[in-house]
């Protein structure tokens, strides 16, 4: 079996729900489909980034690469100061 032939999963996170993914790209789009129900159009998708970077929203273009222990979570889209 090739490199190419063999099958691999990537282990991800969304608001503390596991998953595991074959693909080794996928949207914002995909990426808000996998929790049951899908994220809605009223939170945020961000990719949380270690250390001093500020996260990353994740529009439903955008193309994320996969790899292992990638963590994501949601925000309200709008947030109404109280």
């Amino acid at each position: 079996m090739t490199e190419d032939e063999k099958h691999r999963d990537f282990k991800i996170t969304i608001d503390h729900e596991h998953f595991k993914v074959e693909q080794e790209e996928l949207t914002g789009a995909q990426l808000r489909a996998l929790p049951s129900p899908p994220i809605g159009p009223d939170r945020d998708l961000y990719e949380e980034l270690k250390g001093k970077h500020d996260d990353r929203l994740i529009e439903e273009g955008t193309i994320v690469e996969m790899r292992n222990d990638l963590h994501f979570f949601t925000a309200p889209h709008t947030i109404t100061p109280g």
